[in-house]
């Protein structure tokens, strides 16, 4: 028999994704969907490539109650990916109100699974927030290091609190393997994240005097670590255990900037926190203090483990990520493009000699790479 997996979080678009994917994989007997809201795409998708989909039930339940006791033993789940933990609600912008869907849900589905003798898996999403941003941070976090500074509140709090619940559900069911996935900031051409929101501003407030280092994870590549994870490991690999998932190498926010063609306002911390605060009153868009924090000292960690254990190596490297989620972008008010060409013609202006120390400019948006193979 094949597996049957439930799935936390499918309203949002990486749930979505998941939920496709993973009905193509073989092996997949029923995928069982859970959130507060439908999902945006029908359940009854056409078949792929690959052949017929697995079959697909959604229940729309709030996982702060008990009721998904209930849906995991109503289909016999032996497998969970617990994908809702977010920095941002649906249908709810509250802070309290995500906090509680964020820790009470996750300790509710774990005392479900706990219960439930038929559970051998467990996969959670959390994020590489839970090392934080700090000026005294190491250069490169391991899944191993702990924070300089414990996050004090927000979303990374929150990952916190929940990798503890897990640490200790883990204890308590050593029958089960438990695996926790931290991403990097996840980016794509339908990325909906707060980052996202953030670039996609026609200019950029950022610090004064910092310019910080970035890591990105694109959405295939965290479907394609999600599937991983949900199944059993490949030979001379292991999934379980704490894995950091981003793409290799780093950008500085000013790279970003110009990649995006977005000018930059860079301001003192004090004025740059104002501008933050209200743009979260006003909706326009939601800049926590920790997504500050990260635009002020960035953060940087290592994927060893994730290439030599685990098994996988992100086919988008950081700065093909963003290219992608750049290109999806419309033209900023400095086309990369534009600033190139106006390069040109000053070099020209200049001569060879004064050509030669002017400060090179970010070429073009590169060409969007090829998607990964299934």
């Amino acid at each position: 028999m094949g597996v049957v997996v439930l799935v936390t979080g499918v309203a949002r678009h990486l749930g979505a994704r998941f939920v496709a994917e993973l009905r193509r994989r073989p092996g997949v007997d029923l995928v069982v969907g859970v959130d507060v809201q439908p999902p945006k795409r029908p359940a009854g998708e056409p078949a792929g490539p690959a052949g017929p989909l697995a079959p697909y039930r959604f229940h729309q339940l709030d996982l702060r109650r008990p009721a998904v006791a209930r849906v995991i033993a109503e289909h016999r789940v032996d497998t969970v990916i617990h994908l809702s933990v977010s920095a941002t609600g649906l249908g709810s912008t509250h802070r309290s109100a995500v906090k509680e869907s964020n820790v009470i849900g996750t300790m509710q589905l774990l005392g479900a699974c706990q219960k439930a003798p038929g559970v051998r898996r467990l996969v959670v999403k959390s994020t590489t927030g839970v090392y934080g941003s700090a000026p005294r941070d190491p250069a490169v976090f391991s899944e191993r290091m702990q924070p300089k500074d414990q996050p004090g509140g927000g979303f990374a709090k929150d990952a916190s609190e929940v990798e503890g619940y897990v640490r200790g559900f883990a204890r308590r069911r050593p029958d089960v393997a438990v695996t926790v996935l931290r991403f990097a900031n996840i980016v794509g051409p339908q990325a909906d994240t707060p980052l996202s929101e953030y670039f996609a501003l026609p200019v950029l407030p950022t610090v004064l005097g910092y310019d910080p280092r970035l890591q990105f994870v694109h959405e295939d590549d965290a479907v394609a670590v999600l599937c991983r994870a949900a199944a059993e490991p490949e030979p001379g690999t292991a999934n379980t255990g704490t894995f950091n998932v981003a793409g290799e190498g780093v950008l500085l926010l000013s790279q970003c900037a110009r990649r995006l063609g977005r000018p930059t306002l860079p301001l003192l911390l004090p004025a740059v926190s104002w501008i933050a605060g209200l743009a979260r009153q006003t909706r326009l868009v939601d800049v926590s203090p920790e997504q500050l924090r990260l635009l002020t000292h960035g953060r940087v960690v290592d994927t060893t483990r994730l290439r030599e254990t685990f098994g996988y190596r992100p086919a988008f490297s950081t700065p093909e990520a963003f290219a992608d989620f750049a290109a999806a972008q419309g033209p900023g008010l400095l086309p990369p493009e534009r600033l190139a060409a106006a390069t040109d013609r000053l070099a020209g202006l200049l001569g060879p000699d004064r050509a030669a120390v002017t400060p090179a400019v970010t070429p073009a948006v590169p060409n969007r790479p090829r998607r990964p193979r299934s």
